[in-house]
C-alpha cells in the first residue's frame, strides 16, 4: 500500500492543501481564500530600497491584468481566457484552469506610491515597489570615545 501512486486529483488536493496553510502560517501577508478556480504562484522579495513581487501568469494578455495599490494592499487582478474550442475533436482532457484571479498582498512599511512599477515579460509580471526615505533602513555608526 505505501508503494501507491495517489491519483492526480488527489496530488492536486494535497498541493492545493499546502499552499493554503502556508498562506495561514504567513499571517495575514498573503490572502487566504479566493473566489477564483486558480491562483498564480507568486514571489515576494524585500530589498533595503523596495519590495518586489513577481506573479507567474503564463497565457495571460497584459491587457487583462490591472494592478492596484491602496492602503498598504497590493491586489493584482487578472484573467486568463479559454482561447480554443474542441467542436470537432474526438477527444479533448485539459490540465489547464482558466477564469479570473485575484491576489492581495498587505505591505509591511510605507511605500512611495508614486514610484511603483510594473512589468511584464515572458508571462512573469514583476511589480516594483519602493519604499519611502522613512521607511527605508539607515545604518547609524557608532562612535567610539
Amino acid at each position: 500500500m505505501k508503494d501507491m501512486i495517489a491519483a492526480p486529483s488527489l496530488l492536486s488536493f494535497r498541493k492545493e492543501v499546502d499552499r493554503f496553510l502556508d498562506r495561514v502560517r504567513e499571517g495575514d501577508a498573503f490572502d487566504l481564500l479566493s473566489a477564483s478556480d486558480w491562483i498564480p504562484n507568486m514571489d515576494f522579495a524585500e530589498r533595503t530600497d523596495a519590495f518586489t513581487v513577481k506573479l507567474e501568469v503564463p497565457g495571460i494578455d497584459p491587457k487583462d491584468i490591472e494592478v492596484q495599490f491602496q492602503n498598504g494592499m497590493l491586489t493584482v487582478r487578472g484573467e486568463k481566457k479559454s482561447e480554443v474550442e474542441h467542436k470537432d475533436a474526438r477527444y479533448y482532457r485539459t490540465e489547464r484552469s482558466y477564469g479570473s484571479f485575484v491576489r492581495n498582498l498587505r505591505l509591511p512599511a510605507t511605500v512611495d506610491e508614486k514610484l511603483i512599477s510594473a512589468s511584464f515579460s515572458n508571462g512573469l509580471l514583476t511589480v516594483t515597489l519602493p519604499k519611502t526615505a522613512e521607511a527605508k533602513a539607515h545604518t547609524i555608526q557608532v562612535k567610539t570615545t
